[in-house]
């Protein structure tokens, strides 16, 4: 059998278990907590989540009392179906307990990305339209920055080891005595009941755009991409699961936890990502299958050799982003059998899964039989993004090899194919295009560009809009040249990426307006430390007399974007943010040869 052949009987393979398990929960009025509860039933002792900061375990029978214990204390703070409560707190498997506990009495959690600070949370938490916020107590100091406005009164709660005092300054409640002393029995289901088309909670993306956009996560879509993942990169009942990922990812908490929940695998949660303990840790649990995004390959290939590299369980890696040159390094390093590389966002109905290997794709999707899975590159104007059309006016196919928008066709009757958006309904408007395949249909618009090859597999090109990845997040150029703008007393700043040499993703650039050319980088550099996380700091500055824009004063990139950081190309200011000094420095030519021969780390 030819890999193309394996590949569309892989894909339909995987399909149909899939839709026969949604149309028969859909059709039983099931939900995530009621799948959760049949799992409970076929393991009640097994381990289900095993928290690697403390060794603690909790079998499936603790989550699911612990998770009752919240249903409880959510349902005496009077909230009711449809409200919605916020928790920002780092990766732990008590997050997993409040949002399934709030999903039991119908409450939907808005999970925050925890290295946000001022006004992005702030942003974040009242768009979802939060009632309340559970916060981690190594989070006290970000929650007192920021003040939520007297329209949204907002009820704080804090878990982990915090003091009187912080409770007290932050006007909180501590969490964890109250879910300590309440009841672990099952509640009744919450009225009116919620089925799988109905929310369970909010995950925030960056978008092409703007301040992050809470996608609505309903509970077929959460099953459907849990259950994709295991069908299609043949996971098993009694794999382990290694989750060094943040819990506010879909990545983290749907197709790592979902494992758990939904098929019952036991599921190792990491607070925080390590290089140096990733394979230790993988041996110490046992642990068969990982998941990474491309950073994390590429940071465990720069680790030194060590003897526990090669001395684990693990056959198959669960991620995205890996680049091919890093693909056969890695697997051949660690001796990692399969490497299951997938391609998606939270929202998207267009998702797809490399699930036979080949290196460097992202996915497959069937060039003979298309419309088994309704997904298409199309066409788009490579300066404005605006999609092509064709004289009947619908949307353009690309040829192999040919690179183009990626878009999924939308029913809503189908749980594959429906897109529920985001909290905003202006955002998801955006993101719905018309007259796609054919007249008077809808679909999705993902935003990336991609390339399929005559067999039908895809790879990916690069992130279309105001959005670059770098370090695993995805960042909005426009709210972070929000923030620097506002810093700056609302300097002119343009935002993006720029690639470097054997790196994944792009490193922020930000070109600052200033006549004066009497600009104090380092200085700045504080001010961005407090305003911006780690990864939206710019890597790069260049100091100009002035920003180009257009006649409507948008900022132009696309000059910038081609010169990069090469400091021949231009008589401005170039400077590198040096990890190790944690300083700008001047870039100079000795310097930026350094850079792109790969002899400096980023």
């Amino acid at each position: 059998m030819t890999q193309h052949a394996y590949s569309i009987l892989t894909l339909h393979f995987s399909l149909f278990p899939l839709r026969l398990a949604l149309w028969r929960y859909m059709r039983n009025g099931s939900n995530i907590p009621s799948i959760f509860a049949q799992t409970v039933k076929r393991h009640p002792n097994k381990p289900a989540l095993i928290y690697e900061a403390t060794g603690e375990t909790w079998t499936f029978t603790q989550l699911d009392e612990l998770s009752n214990a919240v249903a409880h204390w959510a349902r005496d703070q009077g909230w009711v179906s449809g409200d919605v409560v916020a928790l920002f707190m780092e990766s732990r498997p008590l997050q997993v307990a409040l949002w399934l506990g709030l999903a039991k009495v119908g409450v939907e959690a808005a999970l925050i990305n925890f290295s946000l600070r001022c006004e992005p949370l702030l942003h974040c938490v009242g768009v979802s339209g939060s009632r309340a916020i559970v916060f981690g107590s190594e989070l006290a100091d970000a929650m007192s920055e920021v003040a939520f406005p007297s329209s949204q009164p907002m009820v704080r709660f804090c878990t982990g080891d915090v003091s009187e005092d912080v409770l007290s300054d932050l006007s909180a409640q501590h969490l964890d005595p109250l879910l300590a002393s309440a009841s672990k029995h099952p509640l009744p289901p919450c009225n009116p009941p919620k089925g799988m088309n109905d929310r369970l909670f909010y995950i925030y993306t960056s978008g092409t755009t703007g301040l992050p956009k809470a996608a609505i996560v309903v509970h077929s879509r959460y099953y459907r991409i849990a259950a994709f993942g295991y069908f299609a990169f043949r996971m098993r009942p009694d794999d382990i699961l290694y989750d060094c990922l943040p819990l506010y990812h879909s990545a983290g908490n749907i197709i790592g936890v979902g494992q758990c929940l939904i098929q019952g695998l036991t599921v190792v949660v990491k607070r925080k990502f390590s290089a140096s303990r990733f394979w230790e840790d993988c041996i110490k649990y046992n642990c068969t299958v990982v998941q990474y995004i491309g950073e994390i390959c590429r940071y465990l290939l720069s680790q030194p050799v060590r003897p526990s590299e090669r001395d684990h369980k693990v056959r198959l890696a669960i991620g995205n982003g890996l680049r091919p040159s890093v693909w056969e390094a890695f697997t051949e390093r660690f001796r990692i059998a399969q490497i299951g590389e997938f391609y998606g966002a939270t929202e998207c109905n267009c998702s797809i899964a490399n699930m036979d290997g080949k290196v460097g794709a992202c996915g497959f999707n069937s060039r003979i039989l298309p419309n088994v899975y309704p997904i298409r590159l199309v066409s788009v104007d490579e300066d404005t993004m605006e999609l092509v059309r064709d004289s009947r006016g619908l949307c353009v196919p690309c040829r192999p090899g040919e690179p183009g928008l990626l878009v999924g066709r939308i029913n809503q009757q189908d749980p594959l194919r429906r897109f529920d958006g985001y909290a905003n309904q202006d955002a998801t408007k955006k993101k719905i295009a018309h007259n796609v395949f054919k007249k008077n249909d809808t679909a999705y618009l993902s935003g990336d560009v991609l390339v399929m090859d005559d067999l039908g597999y895809m790879y990916f090109r690069d992130r279309s809009g105001d959005t670059y990845r770098w370090r695993g997040e995805n960042v909005s150029t426009t709210e972070v040249e929000g923030i620097l703008s506002g810093l700056l007393g609302q300097t002119d700043v343009a935002v993006y990426g720029v690639s470097v040499p054997d790196v994944e993703g792009k490193a922020g650039m930000a070109a600052i307006a200033d006549p004066s050319e009497s600009f104090d980088c380092n200085s700045f550099l504080q001010s961005i430390q407090r305003a911006l996380p780690s990864y939206a700091r710019p890597v790069f500055l260049r100091i100009s007399p002035h920003v180009d824009t257009t006649g409507t004063f948008k900022i132009q990139k696309t000059r910038l974007q081609r010169e990069g950081f090469d400091p021949r190309l231009t008589t401005d200011q170039i400077y590198f943010l040096n990890p190790r000094a944690a300083r700008y420095e001047p870039m100079d030519e000795d310097l930026y040869n350094t850079i792109m021969e790969s002899r400096m780390s980023l």
